[in-house]
């Protein structure tokens, strides 16, 4: 992708009177691992579910690997790999069950079924559960394997809502290790957290409070603009700081 991976203006989403992303704008850029960073109920999960097609904006304009966001979701759903905030696959299935039923969904040629198969168990180390029921592995087994499913028709775009809730730390930092394995790969990221100190992994950030967007940047640049008299601060510092001054 020569263009931006990700790219909206003005984008808004209303539920009756209630404004869940108000007039956001910003973009990503192809291979880079883009964070959407906020506190639970911020908006960050609206805007993600409106970038793959799940639910139609109310105004406002944008593109996704190339598609527009209000006129061809379908192309959206079938360029990009998405692993939503709930755990989406099905628990009496094995994971090699999933698997193939994933490879079905995403209409990858049958004759590629073994290649992409191995290598989802290679790299979500999973080959050894293949056979136990989804429903009996721990939350962090869970969690690579709906990644595994979301890259099995190897898109270049990939959105990730809060796709380390509830695991381990260890697992945690697997995951990111992962990411930036694919990143290096030309696998663009879009990530959502409301975990501050995954920030690090990212290239830039966008921060987002109440559906509006409160600072962007690269981590260190909006640490350094909102904290610039506190060296050893960190961004989950400079979010609480934002929030006192939006609350004053």
């Amino acid at each position: 992708m020569d263009a931006d991976a990700v790219a909206v203006t003005e984008l808004v989403k209303r539920f009756g009177r209630f404004t869940a992303v108000d007039r956001v704008s910003f973009s990503v850029r192809p291979g880079e691992i883009f964070g959407f960073l906020g506190p639970n109920g911020a908006g960050k999960s609206t805007t993600i579910r409106m970038l793959c097609g799940i639910i139609a904006p109310t105004s406002g304009a944008g593109r996704v690997a190339g598609f527009d966001i209000f006129t061809e979701s379908e192309g959206i759903k079938q360029a990009i790999g998405y692993m939503s905030q709930k755990f989406s696959l099905y628990p009496d299935l094995t994971p090699f069950e999933n698997i193939r039923f994933y490879l079905g969904i995403y209409n990858v040629p049958a004759e590629q079924w073994p290649e992409r198969i191995e290598w989802v168990f290679r790299v979500t180390r999973l080959a050894a559960v293949r056979d136990r029921l989804t429903r009996e592995l721990p939350p962090g087994f869970r969690q690579r394997l709906a990644l595994g499913c979301a890259l099995l028709h190897r898109p270049r775009l990939l959105f990730l809502d809060e796709p380390t809730s509830g695991v381990d730390p260890i697992t945690r930092r697997h995951f990111w290790d992962f990411i930036r394995q694919l990143t290096a790969e030309g696998v663009t990221v879009f990530v959502t957290t409301h975990y501050m100190d995954e920030a690090r992994h990212c290239g830039r950030v966008v921060m987002i409070n109440a559906g509006r967007i409160v600072a962007s940047g690269p981590p260190a640049e909006i640490v350094a603009d909102v904290l610039p008299d506190r060296p050893g601060a960190d961004l989950g510092d400079a979010f609480v700081a934002l929030m006192k001054q939006e609350a004053s």
